[in-house]
Parts: C-alpha cells; structure tokens; sequence
C-alpha cells in the first residue's frame, strides 16, 4: 500500500491542512484512515499527528514530539493495545508507539492548543468521554471532517497499481468461472457466488471486496439482492456485482448474462443499459463535475422512458473502502481530477422480470486512452453474453 516515506508524506499532507484550519493536532480513530497515513493494518487504535506548528503536542517546548517509543516522525504517534504491538512496531517504524488500551485517551496529554477529532467516525459517548478529557486537560476540541478522506480521493502511483490488480484479479476469477460452466442451470446462486468468491481467493485476494451479489431472473431486478438458494434456470438473466480486495485495495465490477438464448426484451434492456453505461464513461473527464457525469448516463434512459426504473446514483470512488468519494450523483458536487478512481454502474429494475446493471471502476487521467479522460482498469467484455 505504499513504503514509509509515502505514509509520511501523507502525514505532512494532514499537517498541512491542520496549519491552514488553525488545528494544532489531529486524532484520527478510523481504521482506514489510519492504514492509509501509516499502513497500520489492526482493527484497534488512534493515530495523533500533529501541525508541526510547534504548539500542537508535546512538553510545549516548540520539538512537536507527541511522546511514545521509537520513531523518526516526533510529529505523530500511534496508540494501539498489546494485541497489536508486534504488528505495530513491524508497520510503522517510523512513528513513536504507544501501547495503551484506551488508544486516544492515551494520547491527549500530548496534545496542546486545538485538537480536531474526526467526527463522522465517533460516536456521540464517545464524543462526550473524549470533550471531557479534553477540557480536564486544557484544550479545545474541534470536530472535523474528511481531513484524511479529500487526500484519499487522489490515488498515486502505487494505489492504481493495487487496484489494477485487484480489478485483474475479479476479471480472471469471473473468467474461470464462466469456463468452468460455474453459472450452469440447476446451480443455486448461493453456489455459484462462493464458487466465484473461492477462485478470487486462489487468484490472491484477500477477500471479496463485499459480499458478493449474484441474482437469477426476478431477483436480477433487486439492486442489492443477496444470494439464495434458487436454482439458475434457463432464460435467465443473471446479474453479477463483485470484486476483489488486493492488500486492502478494492475493484468493483457488473456484468448480466442470460443462460441461455436472450429474449428480445431482454436484449433490449441490455442494450439501452449498455448505451447509458457508455454515455457516462465518455463523460468521465478531468474537470467534469459529478452531476454532469450522472445526468449524462440517467438522460439516456430518460429518453428511453425507463428512468423510473434506474433510481441510484451512477458511481461512487473506490479505494481503500469500496464507497468512498467522491459521489456520481444528481446531488454531488465533486470535481474530477487526475487519479481519482470512479466507477460507472447504470441500472435498470424491472420488477418480477428482471434487471441489468453494467458497471465498470476506472481512474480518471489528465489524458486517457480515449477522449473521456477515463482508463477502465476492469476489463471483461461488457457485450450481452448467452451463456
């Protein structure tokens, strides 16, 4: 996920954005962001970093050193529990270490001035335990967001080539499975999703990237559907939403098939979906904002008089979690920029019947192999299928 000096150079990032909100530290407790700042993998921990303001933490004397053991960042600390200190001290070198169990209750004696906290990632006790700390020890605390998360939105050169391989590794399983005869009539789709899920595994992911969806005929049309035991029939659609999780990194790919010979219904939902799904990945470009890449997708099946029937966004970032910013939506605001990594996922649900989504994760460049802008990193053909 990236050497120490990319963690550090991360950190000074946070830094950064501290100085100019006039924050002289920050105590991050979401996991994911603490992997994504130190590469700290445990499920338990807080991370301290300060300004470097030189009033941030520390003794006050202007050093910035937030205290703890080993480390050449005097600026930021890790706290975690004994569960974890091997691990820790293996990960994360280069930070002072601190082995506590109340993890940023450890760490506020170090702090001085203002503090943020990340305040989409707390719950309300906790708030509360950590304000009152806080003020018995002579600080204030802020409530911040998304300090970490707008530098997760860009990818650097190690994170595309993650998820790149998280992408190759759901497009081979999926391959494998199909020739393998793994979506034949008379599997259950609870079978076939765990067969796809084990051949991802082999292929050296670490997981799925969520539990995958895999929806026969009818229950094609429910967007979220969960596999069961129902039997794959012939004339079938079949839709199938999953990915890959590569050393924390995600893909996220769709593609619907039908078992068999397609009705011409079906292929004309395939084929409506499709040229939507196309229409937005053109629109993906650098500068182009999240509405517009939406609107360009949904207006194809506006026209189409379906779009009563597509009623979720058309995309959303990927990366360390498998939603994260920025949004494609009718409401987002975001703007494209070189290394954000997108999917484009048009869908249309036709309750009792069936649906088809198509969905692709791809990296927006400054200038891409095509005239969108926009590299599609999941590379199983998108055409109609009759398996």
């Amino acid at each position: 996920m990236g050497s120490p000096g990319n963690h550090r150079r991360r950190r000074a990032a946070v830094a950064a954005a501290l100085r100019s909100a006039d924050l002289q530290a920050l105590l991050v407790t979401d996991p994911v962001n603490i992997r994504y700042l130190t590469g700290f993998t445990g499920s338990a921990g807080a991370l301290l970093i300060g300004s470097g303001s030189g009033s941030g933490s520390g003794s006050g004397d202007g050093s910035g050193d937030v205290g703890g053991t080993g480390g050449d960042d005097p600026a930021s600390a890790l706290c975690t529990d004994d569960r974890y200190a091997l691990q820790a001290a293996e990960q994360t070198p280069d930070l002072a270490l601190v082995i506590d169990r109340t993890y940023e209750l450890a760490l506020l004696p170090s702090v001085r001035g203002r503090c943020g906290f990340e305040a989409d990632h707390v719950t309300v006790a906790r708030s509360r335990l950590l304000t009152a700390a806080a003020q018995d020890a002579g600080f204030a605390l802020v409530p911040t967001s998304d300090v970490v998360e707008r530098g997760r939105e860009i990818k650097d050169a190690g994170e595309i080539a993650l998820l790149r391989r998280a992408c190759a590794v759901a497009d081979e399983a999926l391959a494998r499975l199909i020739q393998a005869g793994g979506l034949a009539v008379g599997r259950t789709e609870r079978e076939a999703a765990l067969d796809l899920d084990f051949r991802m595994m082999r292929l050296g992911a670490h997981a799925p990237s969520f539990a995958t969806i895999l929806a026969a005929g009818e229950h094609s049309a429910v967007p979220h559907h969960e596999p069961t035991d129902r039997p794959l029939a012939a004339g079938d659609l079949v839709k199938i939403d999953f990915g890959a999780e590569v050393a924390g990194y995600h893909s996220d790919m769709t593609r619907t098939f039908v078992l068999g010979r397609a009705a011409d219904w079906q292929r004309d939902l395939h084929a409506l979906v499709l040229t939507a799904q196309t229409a937005g990945r053109v629109a993906v470009a650098a500068g182009a904002d999240g509405a517009a890449i939406d609107a360009a997708a949904r207006d194809v099946i506006v026209a189409a008089g379906q779009g009563e029937y597509f009623g979720h966004g058309l995309g959303h970032g990927v990366g360390l979690r498998i939603h994260e910013a920025p949004a494609l939506d009718a409401r987002s605001t975001a703007i494209m920029r070189p290394g954000m990594c997108v999917t484009v996922e048009p869908g249309i649900y036709l309750t009792g019947r069936g649906g088809v989504r198509i969905e692709d994760t791809g990296v927006v460049r400054a200038s891409g192999p095509d005239a969108s802008g926009y590299e599609v990193l999941t590379l199983t053909g998108t055409e109609l299928l009759e398996l």
